[in-house]
C-alpha cells in the first residue's frame, strides 16, 4: 500500500470511530425539559416522598435534574377546572415530554400535547377514563403507571375500616363526583358496602368551602366512620379534610398515604415512591427512542398500610393489635 493511501486509510477508520462517540457525546450533551402536571404542590405533607422517588428513577437512567434535565412544574391545587389551561401552558412551553399526576391531569395533557410523549402516574382507570385503548397496548403518545390495581381496591378499605371499628355499621363516603373514574368507583363501593353490611352515606363535594358543611350533615347523620374515595380534590385538601375529620370524631381510611401523614386515622394505597421511580423509568426509556404508545402500562405492585396512632387516640379508639401488626408503618 502507497504511504498516501494508508494515511487516507487510517484517516476513514478514525472517522467512523469517532463518528459514533461524537453521536454519543452530543445525545448526553442535550437537556431535556419535562413539564409537570400535578395536584399538589412539592411542599405539601408527604408529598416529596414521590419526587424523591421520581428523582431516583432519573438518576438510574443516567438524568439529572440541574445537569441534563430542567423541570417545569405546574400544580392544579385540585382544581380539575385548570388542568387544560395549565397543560396546554406547558405545551407552549415546547417540553420534550409531559409527566401528568392523576386522572385529570392525563387526560387533560392528552388532549392539549399532539404528538408531545406522556407519562402518566397515579391514574386510576386510563381505559375506563378512554386515555388509552388498553394496559398492553396503550397506542397514542401515552403511557405510565397506574394508581390501583383496580376500582375493587375499594373493598379492601372498607374491610380494613370494619376490622378497625368492628361496631361502626353507617360509614360517611365523601367523594367528589367531577372525575371521570367516579360513576365506576361509585358502584364498587356501594358494592363493597352491601357485602359487608354497611350502611353508606354519601356526601359530594366539589369546593373546599363545601367541607365544612359536609362533615356537619355526616354528624346529623350519625355516622361513625368516614371512608374518603380517591381524587385530585381529596389529595390536595388532605390536611382540611384530616382535621375535620378528627374535630367530627370520625376515624377514617382513605387511598392516599399522605392523608394520614396530615392526620388521616388509615390508608392502604399504593407505595408512591415506587409509582414515581418506575414513571421515572418510561421518561428515561422514551428520552432514548423509545415509542409511549409501544411501553405497556404496569400497575403498582407495592401496596402499604399505615396508621396514625396520634391520631387514634385523640378519638379515643384503640386500634386492634392484629391490625396493627399488619400494618407497614406506625405513625406515633
Amino acid at each position: 500500500m502507497k504511504p498516501r493511501a494508508a494515511v487516507l486509510s487510517v484517516s476513514l477508520a478514525l472517522a467512523l470511530l469517532v463518528a459514533p462517540l461524537a453521536a454519543d457525546a452530543q445525545q448526553l450533551a442535550k437537556v431535556y425539559r419535562i413539564g409537570v402536571l400535578t395536584n399538589a404542590q412539592p411542599t405539601a405533607p408527604g408529598v416529596g416522598r414521590s419526587w424523591e422517588g421520581f428523582a431516583d428513577g432519573l438518576r438510574e437512567h443516567g438524568y439529572i435534574e440541574g445537569r441534563n434535565v430542567l423541570i417545569e412544574r405546574r400544580w392544579t391545587e385540585g382544581r380539575v377546572e385548570r388542568s387544560s389551561s395549565l397543560a396546554a401552558e406547558l405545551v407552549n412551553l415546547k417540553v420534550d415530554l409531559i409527566l401528568a399526576v392523576g386522572t385529570p391531569n392525563a387526560a387533560a395533557a392528552k388532549q392539549a400535547s399532539g404528538a408531545l410523549p406522556i407519562v402518566m402516574v397515579y391514574v386510576l382507570d386510563p381505559v375506563g377514563a378512554g386515555i388509552v385503548d388498553s394496559l398492553a397496548h396503550p397506542g397514542g403518545n401515552i403511557t405510565g403507571v397506574t394508581f390501583l390495581a383496580g376500582p375493587e381496591i375499594v373493598g379492601k378499605h372498607l374491610e380494613l375500616l370494619k376490622e378497625a371499628i368492628p361496631n361502626a355499621s353507617r360509614v360517611a363516603v365523601l367523594s367528589n363526583p367531577e372525575s371521570a373514574d367516579y360513576a365506576r368507583f361509585s358502584r364498587e363501593t356501594r358494592a363493597a358496602g352491601r357485602a359487608l353490611r354497611l350502611a353508606l352515606q354519601f356526601y359530594e363535594v366539589r369546593d373546599p368551602h363545601e367541607l365544612k358543611g359536609a362533615f356537619a350533615a355526616m354528624t346529623k347523620g350519625r355516622a361513625a366512620a368516614l371512608y374518603v374515595l380517591p381524587h385530585p380534590f381529596t389529595f390536595a385538601n388532605a390536611k382540611t379534610i384530616a382535621d375535620l375529620a378528627t374535630e367530627s370524631r370520625l376515624p377514617g381510611v382513605f387511598a392516599f398515604r399522605e392523608s394520614v401523614e396530615a392526620g388521616g386515622l388509615m390508608a392502604y394505597a399504593a407505595n408512591a415512591p415506587d409509582m414515581f421511580r418506575r414513571a421515572a423509568g418510561y421518561v428515561g426509556r422514551i428520552f432514548k427512542g423509545a415509542k409511549p404508545g409501544d411501553l405497556p402500562i404496569e400497575q403498582p405492585t407495592k401496596f402499604e398500610l399505615v396508621i396514625n396512632l396520634k391520631t387514634a387516640k385523640a378519638l379515643g379508639l384503640t386500634i386492634p393489635q392484629p391490625l396493627l401488626n399488619r400494618a407497614d408503618e406506625v405513625i406515633q
